[in-house]
C-alpha cells in the first residue's frame, strides 16, 4: 500500500510547517498538512462503493455524501469525479468534542476520493494523529479517531 503523509514538524510547536513532498498518487499535488493520501484501485465509484459498504457494515452514521462532480455539472461546470463522505459515531465522537471542542472542525470524520488528470484515483483523509495533536485531544480518546485510517484503506482497496 502506498501511503503519502506529511509529517508535522512545526504546526503544533509554533514553528512554520515545511512544504510537503509530492504524494505517491500519480500526480504532483503536494500533500496538505495532516492528510494521508492512498492510491486506490479502480475508479472513484469503485472506491466509494467499498467505503460505503465498510461504513454500513460497522453501523456508522453517514452525515453527508457530497458528489462534487455532480454539483459542478448541475452548475454547468466540469470536474473530474470527486466525492466526500462524512461519517462517524456520536457515541465515539461526543467525548472527543466534550474534551476538545475545537475538534468539531475536523469531526465528523471524512474521506475524500478523487480522480486525477492522469486517471489515477486517490483516497485522502486527515491523519488521526494530526487531528489529535491539532486539538489537544486527550491520549485516552485518540483511539476513537483511528477507524478513518482503516476505512480509507478499505476504500482504496489496500487493507
Amino acid at each position: 500500500m502506498k501511503i503519502a503523509t506529511l509529517f508535522l514538524t512545526g504546526m503544533l510547536s509554533g514553528l512554520p510547517i515545511l512544504p510537503a513532498a509530492a504524494a505517491e498518487t500519480g500526480n504532483d499535488v503536494p500533500v496538505p498538512a495532516g492528510m494521508v493520501l492512498l492510491r486506490a484501485r479502480g475508479s472513484v465509484a469503485d472506491a466509494w462503493a467499498r467505503l460505503e459498504a465498510a461504513i454500513a457494515a460497522r453501523g456508522l452514521t453517514v452525515f453527508a455524501r457530497i458528489d462534487f462532480a455532480a454539483d459542478a455539472a448541475a452548475a454547468g461546470l466540469s470536474l473530474r469525479p470527486m466525492r466526500l463522505l462524512v461519517f462517524g459515531n456520536p457515541r465515539a465522537g461526543t467525548p472527543l468534542l466534550a474534551a476538545s471542542p475545537s475538534a468539531g472542525i475536523d469531526l465528523p470524520l471524512k474521506v475524500l476520493i478523487w480522480e486525477a488528470a492522469d486517471g489515477s484515483v486517490t483516497v485522502g483523509y486527515n491523519s488521526p494523529a494530526w487531528i489529535g495533536e491539532r486539538h489537544a485531544v486527550p491520549q485516552e480518546l485518540r483511539g476513537r479517531l483511528q477507524p478513518v485510517a482503516e476505512l480509507a484503506a478499505i476504500a482504496a482497496g489496500t487493507p
